[in-house]
């Protein structure tokens, strides 16, 4: 199977992960010549905030992809993309994330999902859930988790 597109999610925990991720999508993507779907998932307060951080007066005078595009994570990954020429696109999107991910690799047709997330218990994942079990369990391709330190 011949990857075309990979949709690299990133949240509010993967600022620390920026780095690992950006280089784990570059490996995979490179070589491969595929395209990458940077994707910011917001949550309705997280974006709600974000939105206040950027001092956007009117909501409804920005999209969700611009509001991703001046995201810090967002940003970080970019750059390094460009540094390593590999062909991005800047998504975002507001809604539960493990959901969120779910519907974007659907809607853009992602060969493969990069997801971050930390080590956690077996009692951790059960009492609190985690985005990147629900991802790896719903989406409609391979998931690669990029573990924190």
């Amino acid at each position: 199977m011949a990857l075309e597109t990979v949709l690299l999610a990133v949240g509010p925990g993967d600022r620390e992960r920026a780095e690992k991720l950006a280089r784990t999508a570059e490996d995979i993507a490179g070589p491969a010549g595929a395209t990458v779907v940077l994707a910011h998932v917001f949550t309705e307060d997280e974006y709600e905030t974000t939105l206040e951080n950027l001092r956007v007066g009117d909501p409804d005078s920005v999209t969700s992809d611009e509001v991703a595009r001046r995201h810090a994570t967002i940003r970080t990954i970019g750059d390094a993309f460009d540094e390593a020429d590999i062909e991005f696109e800047v998504r975002g999107a507001v809604g539960e994330h493990g959901e969120t991910i779910v519907s974007l690799a659907k809607s853009t047709d992602s060969d493969l999902v990069i997801v971050g997330g930390r080590k956690r218990s077996p009692t951790g994942k059960a009492v609190f859930g985690s985005t990147a079990q629900e991802v790896m369990l719903s989406a409609p391709c391979p998931v690669t988790f990029v573990r924190g330190d």
